[in-house]
């Protein structure tokens, strides 16, 4: 009953806020008939990261983790004509169903996938650094490497978004035995510890459930 109550709610002001166009929406279905695991970010986080890029100003925003390019297509349109996203994706499906959500969109001209571990292509990003914008969405082990990676490739005023810290609740967990929990665990105390990040976390309920995310400012 309260997983319906927290869909409902989301669907009442999605209708309201949310534009989520015809190739939004058949980036999502053509990802399920995909076959894709269904964790893209739901229509009123697709729109508060587009809202955060905007806020921010963002010209470069790195992805780290595609998926379907639900949240890719988001992103991108709170560029410039002039901007320009890269996304990392290691599962040749997944980058093959988000090219063609992504040029669907009309969005080539914005936004490069590059293929393979995140954690061998990221060194090869610093010259194209400094980026404005850095969300984090993949595998939760390797988000503490993520994250050293995205201060390197930032600059004061930067924003680096982890999505998917709360695990239900799990986080809170020190004993878990679960490497993803652990991974947003370590994630959130480096940033805690960084003394370039001064962050937040919200936790969020709704139509994908119960989890949350983090928001850090790189200040230095």
């Amino acid at each position: 009953m309260v997983q319906q109550t927290w869909t409902v709610v989301d669907d009442y002001f999605d209708g309201l806020l949310v534009d989520e166009d015809e190739a939004l929406v058949a980036a999502a279905a053509d990802s399920e008939a995909a076959g894709l695991p269904a964790h893209q970010v739901a229509p009123n986080q697709g729109k508060l990261l587009h809202l955060l890029a905007r806020i921010r100003g963002a010209r470069r925003i790195l992805e780290i983790g595609t998926l379907g390019g639900y949240s890719t297509i988001w992103l991108a349109r709170a560029l410039p004509a002039d901007g320009r996203l890269v996304t990392l994706e290691v599962d040749a499906r997944c980058a093959d169903v988000a090219a063609a959500n992504i040029t669907r969109a009309g969005l080539d001209a914005v936004v490069e996938i590059r293929r393979g571990r995140a954690v061998d292509l990221l060194p090869g990003l610093a010259d194209e650094a400094p980026f404005d914008l850095v969300f984090i969405d993949a595998d939760k082990p390797s988000n503490p490497e993520y994250l050293r990676w995205a201060v390197e490739l930032t600059r004061p005023g930067s924003v680096i978004i982890g999505d998917n810290v709360v695990r239900g609740g799990a986080v809170v967990d020190a004993d878990s035995s679960d490497p993803r929990v652990q991974g947003v665990r370590r994630f959130t105390e480096l940033i805690a510890e960084h003394p370039r990040l001064t962050a937040t976390a919200l936790q969020t309920v709704g139509g994908k459930g119960y989890d949350g995310f983090v928001v850090a400012l790189v200040t230095d």
